[in-house]
């Protein structure tokens, strides 16, 4: 099991969409988590998901926990498939209880009433091709399956 979960090609193109979604939810996440980035915190987070959004408490740990453990999952290439699955499964959520009502654009102008989807679904693209091919170049899984690859 873990071997198929660690197992990548080391594509530089993966390394490289790896690292920046990484450094993408890192920043998120660290905003949800630390309060880093203008952020409001684990606390501040916690209460606007569950009072405003209504999303359970549970639910909204594993929210804050998915962007910022699976964005330095991704940044060093860690159980990368596991990260992206935990990022999916987030835009999907957001996708469906927030941004479907807004439409599929950006709100580059101001004019809509909220963010449309479009940014959750180039993400979803992004999770997709990880959850597929895996880490690419310079990662720890491709580390980990080599030395396990090594053993067997």
């Amino acid at each position: 099991m873990l071997q198929k979960l660690i197992r990548t090609d080391q594509s530089t193109a993966g390394a490289i969409l790896r690292l920046v979604l990484g450094v993408v939810f890192f920043a998120h996440g660290a905003q949800k988590m630390l309060g880093w980035f203008g952020g409001s915190g684990f606390q501040g987070t916690m209460g606007f998901f569950t009072s405003m959004l209504h999303i359970p408490a549970p639910f909204a740990v594993l929210a804050i926990f998915a962007e910022f453990f699976g964005g330095l999952g991704l940044i060093v290439g860690l159980l990368t498939r596991v990260a992206a699955f935990g990022i999916g499964a987030n835009m999907l959520v957001a996708i469906f209880s927030v941004h479907a009502a807004n439409g599929f654009f950006a709100n580059w102008s101001g004019t809509q009433k909220g963010e449309g989807y479009e940014y959750h679904l180039l993400v979803l693209a992004m999770v997709a091709y990880l959850l597929m091919r895996g880490a690419g170049a310079v990662s720890l899984d491709g580390v980990l399956a080599a030395r396990k690859a090594g053993r067997s």
